[in-house]
């Protein structure tokens, strides 16, 4: 997922990144606090979190800060000692509102606050700026949701995901699409941010070369909610599919306004408006949707995660916080490793990691991608957002034979 980028925020990242060099501000990651879980004095070890937690996507950003603050709370009721000393972990949340210039200006407020690690961002858009920060100070970064290809080609050492990319996403639901609906010619709409173009431009590139005829992009903005001009266009285009790459609180109106003015299509939509969502912001006409996410739906997680979060938040997961609970217990556990909560000292072992998660076994390839990355498609059936089938290794798979063959336990 991901807000797009911009020059001013370019300037920002080189900006911020500077200073985070210059000051040498890790130079402790922990301080020692007079009273800790059990009585005894323990270090404080931050963890950073960063996600949209207002605005039209904050429901997935609370969603992400919720995984990350579970893990943190049930790290501290183990009472670790890490380094011969006792650990009190601290979850430093912040408020990104899912904008790029705001990505490295928290990056920096982190690296200011001196934390050992950072769960996020959400967006690519965002957290591409941010990283560059984060590489200069030194600090491992990982994000549960952002998908665009970009964030792990930069070459940065410190920088993991633990979902699928989008040069995965964007293949595995347009040839699902071609292949079930048989499309002769589809319209591709975008956000113009960095991840909504770039997953619909990995989606046009699958089809085209499947010999679909995909009409002249049209586009809007992370913003637009008004898509009623490009649905008159296509009505009269009459596509059989459209595909939309934007996040839900534009792909509801897009849908919702498409129906209305008789765009008869499928309609495809990535991760970030596979949502139930969706239902409330464009009503009946999402009943049948189709949409992705880059890695398993949320109830194929753990039955240890589902209940625990259910039990802490009193509601089930989202989307994506299975996959930061896993990133911040993957910090957690190579700090383990390495005796350490030193980011030099434990980067090696996080990047060398084998992790049983709550989104299974987590292991980085040398980008800092994870491995065989599943993806899943989806449909809205009265309301709900249904798992019909997981992409793994190059195969799709019946999601209830997934299920039958253990990948949940």
């Amino acid at each position: 997922m991901d807000i797009g980028i911009d020059r001013f925020s370019r300037h920002l990242v080189f900006a911020a990144a500077a200073i985070a060099l210059a000051s040498g501000l890790l130079t402790a990651c922990g301080k020692k606090e007079e009273q800790a879980p059990g009585g005894s004095a323990a270090r404080v070890v931050k963890i950073g979190h960063a996600a949209p937690l207002t605005g039209g996507i904050a429901h997935l950003g609370k969603d992400n800060e919720n995984g990350a603050r579970l893990a943190i709370e049930e790290a501290n009721a183990k009472g670790l000692t890490i380094g011969g000393e006792k650990v009190n972990f601290e979850l430093l949340g912040e408020d990104d509102e899912a904008q790029p210039d705001k990505g490295p200006i928290i990056a920096q407020k982190f690296v200011d606050a001196k934390v050992a690690g950072v769960v996020g961002h959400l967006n690519s858009g965002v957290t591409i700026p941010a990283s560059a920060v984060y590489h200069q100070a030194g600090i491992p970064m990982i994000t549960g949701s952002a998908t665009n290809p970009q964030l792990t080609e930069q070459g940065f050492n410190n920088v993991f995901r633990t979902v699928g990319r989008d040069d995965q996403q964007g293949p595995a639901i347009a040839r699902y699409l071609a292949a079930k609906y048989k499309p002769k010619t589809v319209a591709v709409i975008d956000d113009a941010t960095a991840y909504g173009e770039g997953l619909a431009n990995e989606v046009e590139k699958t089809l085209k070369a499947a010999g679909v005829n995909v009409l002249p992009r049209e586009k809007g903005t992370d913003k637009t909610t008004d898509w009623k001009a490009i649905m008159t266009r296509l009505s009269g285009m009459k596509p059989d599919a459209v595909f939309y790459g934007g996040m839900d609180s534009t792909g509801g109106p897009l849908l919702k306004q498409g129906r209305e003015l008789g765009v008869k299509a499928v309609f495809a939509f990535g991760d970030g408006a596979c949502t139930e969502k969706m239902k409330e912001l464009a009503g009946d006409a999402a009943e049948g949707l189709i949409c992705s996410q880059a890695g398993i739906p949320v109830r194929a997680a753990s039955t240890a995660f589902l209940d625990a979060y259910k039990a802490r938040f009193n509601t089930d997961p989202v989307l994506y916080a299975p996959f930061t609970y896993d990133a911040a217990n993957l910090i957690i556990a190579a700090m383990q490793k390495a005796n350490s909560v030193d980011p030099a000292k434990y980067l090696p072992e996080l990047a060398k990691i084998s992790y049983q998660g709550a989104t299974g076994r987590i292991e980085f390839d040398a980008k800092g991608d994870r491995k065989d990355a599943e993806m899943t498609i989806f449909t809205m059936k009265g309301g709900k957002i249904e798992p019909l089938a997981i992409i793994k290794g190059g195969k799709s798979i019946p999601f209830e034979e997934f299920i039958k063959a253990g990948a949940r336990k």
